[in-house]
């Protein structure tokens, strides 16, 4: 929808003040995908959806609404021309497919608004996922891209995925899954070139709880971030929930922009036999009720989840901040 006038340092701000101070996100979505049967071992991962099954796509969208999520994104992550392209659709076809993925999740909130009596606050997020995420040989998880790739040529790369989503009727586009600090460069730079008027996150992923995963220091991250007018929420996902408290007092230190959090579940991916490797399995209740707190007090105040967490664990969240609402309201009484 673009800015519309609106102060694009307000955007965030407000829409948390209409939603109590903290609002909700989905959760993982090809998780949830493949729950329901899609097959989504193909370069295009949930994407493939927008042309195999979108009613699918629909039907994680409003799981999640029902969940309590104020904020759903788009199953646009790895769905780039290019990578159309490269199964054979022509690239009016791609477009249209990138658009698909917006007006999937418009077409989910407004079912969702049809079965209440009121309208809660929630924005759709066009997902933009990384150039590695395009490659997808799991170079997202490192960051490491070659020294032939530059900012110009990620910049090349996304500006006509970028456009489209400007002028989809998205509310925000969700730069997500970032690994290194020339792709923020990148968008950054995007973001200020004519024609792309929409407010946007950036979202980083580390491995170790101080760098993102190229070795980038989160804090100079951040700092891209910061600097850029249009964005108006930083933060962290697809990150183990045991770096996240270290990540966001990291950023807090840098930036007074709201901090985004939607960690994965606790297990870790490898990009060589594409498969998640079980750790600790941080989720749903326990997730929700002992993380969130502390993410809260360092300073976040957007909470989700990433890959292999579901609708549970987006209920857990939503009850647990409610519930922290409540009490607030009550000791302001």
């Amino acid at each position: 929808m673009g800015l519309g006038g609106q102060e694009t340092s307000s955007f965030v701000s407000d829409f948390l003040e209409k939603c109590g101070g903290y609002a909700v996100l989905d959760g993982g979505f090809a998780t949830e995908l493949e729950r329901h049967g899609a097959d989504l071992n193909d370069p295009l991962w949930s994407a493939k959806c927008l042309i195999s099954s979108p009613h699918l796509v629909r039907r994680v969208h409003l799981d999640y609404l029902d969940a309590g999520a104020n904020v759903i994104i788009t199953a646009s992550y790895q769905a780039t021309i290019q990578g159309f392209e490269a199964k054979g659709f022509s690239k009016e076809e791609a477009k249209a497919l990138i658009r698909k993925s917006v007006e999937i999740a418009i077409e989910a909130r407004e079912i969702y608004y049809d079965k209440l009596q009121s309208r809660r606050p929630v924005l759709v997020a066009a997902s933009v996922g990384s150039y590695g995420a395009y490659l997808a040989d799991g170079s997202e998880y490192s960051g490491n891209y070659g020294d032939a790739v530059t900012v110009e040529t990620l910049k090349d790369f996304h500006r006509e995925r970028v456009q489209i989503l400007a002028n989809s009727g998205a509310d925000l586009i969700a730069f997500e899954t970032t690994p290194n600090k020339i792709e923020a460069k990148a968008y950054a730079e995007l973001l200020e070139e004519e024609g792309i008027d929409i407010p946007a996150w950036f979202s980083f992923t580390s491995k170790d709880g101080i760098n993102v995963v190229s070795g980038d220091s989160i804090s100079e991250c951040t700092s891209i971030a910061d600097s850029c007018k249009q964005v108006v929420a930083v933060g962290i996902n697809c990150t183990p929930p045991r770096f996240i408290h270290g990540l966001v007092s990291s950023i807090r230190k840098v930036t007074s922009k709201p901090i985004v959090i939607y960690p994965n579940s606790g297990e870790t991916y490898d990009g060589l036999t594409k498969q998640w490797v079980q750790s600790s399995g941080e989720v749903d209740e326990e997730f929700a009720d002992i993380v969130i707190g502390k993410w809260r007090e360092a300073g976040a105040s957007l909470f989700g989840g990433c890959c292999r967490t579901t609708p549970n664990t987006i209920r857990a969240i939503s009850r647990v901040l409610s519930n922290q609402k409540s009490s607030a309201i009550n000791e302001d009484a």
